[in-house]
């Protein structure tokens, strides 16, 4: 899950991303790039200065590009509160990096926040009301495409949460928000293991192409295989092969090759070991090659997934159609 935390200035932000700091999610900040920025330039973090600065790294690199930075940190395998959420595009960037993203915007009345500025001293903050309003009226909208928009922010939100009734209330609207939106997508099996094969052809040494299998018996990985030279010999990436490493033209000097093939690997990896592949299912980057198909038939699998179409491989689809065996293609999204 990511969620993304925006409101004026006192609101109660920061009290959203510690609940949730404190129950696991990674938290990330917007701004953070721009006190990187602030420290580089040497100059001190007051929030004029943020708003200063954060519009000049806008204007340079389009108004997402605090979100496009953030977007790389961003892994797989954690939850993430992302805070100083200030500009619509930023918004946009976030949207479709997830579908899954949501935005809560946490409000307050104007007089209850200054009260709460003035309680935490933080340096650079607005010391009369009349100051904070005038400050705010630089982050809620601007003519500047560059500049913050509060505003258009707060249109965008998926949840508004009130914080004016103390710190037990802020957490039970919380808790409301969850009971709305703790859900997730997660990939399909299909998806799971076409992507899993991936990664393992990352570990191929031939020269021309990547490719890699993973065999599954009942949605469990029995066997992987990536293409390279055999067991105990040279790898092809280190001179192993003469056919790969003279480039040759794919289809030509087929003869010649020294490398097995990821779904070979696979299958021959089951065999050292001594695992049945019988009824299961092989997920692999490409399509099978006839000699691959050969020992999809005969190690009694019943299925094929395949990432990308190989380029000789019509033969062999015809090839396992006839003998009963399964095929399917799935496309991931790069």
């Amino acid at each position: 899950m990511i969620i993304g935390v925006s409101g004026r200035n006192g609101a109660g932000k920061g009290e959203f991303v510690d609940y949730l700091s404190d129950r696991s999610f990674e938290v990330l900040s917007l701004s953070d790039s721009i006190r990187d920025e602030l420290v580089r330039r040497g100059l001190e973090e007051t929030r004029e200065q943020m708003i200063d600065v954060g519009r000049e790294m806008r204007a340079e690199g389009g108004p997402g590009a605090l979100a496009r930075a953030l977007v790389q940190k961003l892994g797989s395998d954690r939850n993430y509160a992302i805070d100083s959420v200030r500009h619509p595009a930023e918004v946009d960037v976030l949207r479709e990096h997830t579908p899954d993203f949501k935005l809560v915007w946490v409000e307050a009345p104007l007089e209850l926040r200054f009260q709460r500025m003035l309680e935490r001293g933080r340096p650079g903050d607005p010391e009369t009301l009349e100051a904070m309003q005038a400050l705010e009226e630089r982050e809620l909208e601007s003519q500047d495409v560059a500049g913050q928009q509060l505003n258009a922010v707060q249109a965008m939100a998926d949840f508004v949460v009130r914080n004016e009734a103390g710190l037990p209330e802020l957490y039970l609207s919380i808790h409301d928000v969850f009971r709305e939106s703790l859900f997730f997508e997660r990939p399909s099996w299909d998806a799971y293991f076409i992507s899993i094969a991936r990664v393992v052809a990352s570990r191929s040494n031939c020269v021309k192409r990547k490719v890699a299998a993973v065999v599954t018996v009942d949605r469990r990985i029995v066997s992987t295989g990536y293409n390279g030279t055999p067991r105990g010999t040279r790898n092809c990436n280190e001179g192993g092969c003469p056919r790969c490493n003279d480039l040759a033209p794919g289809g030509t000097a087929l003869a010649e090759c020294f490398c097995s093939h990821g779904e070979e690997n696979a299958i021959t990896q089951a065999a050292y070991h001594g695992v049945s592949l019988r009824g299961g299912t092989l997920y692999t980057t490409f399509s099978p090659c006839l000699q691959c198909t050969k020992l999809v038939i005969n190690a009694g699998l019943s299925e094929v997934v395949y990432n990308i179409d190989y380029p000789l491989g019509e033969t062999s689809l015809d090839l396992l159609a006839e003998a009963g065996v399964k095929v399917r293609q799935v496309t991931l999204a790069d």
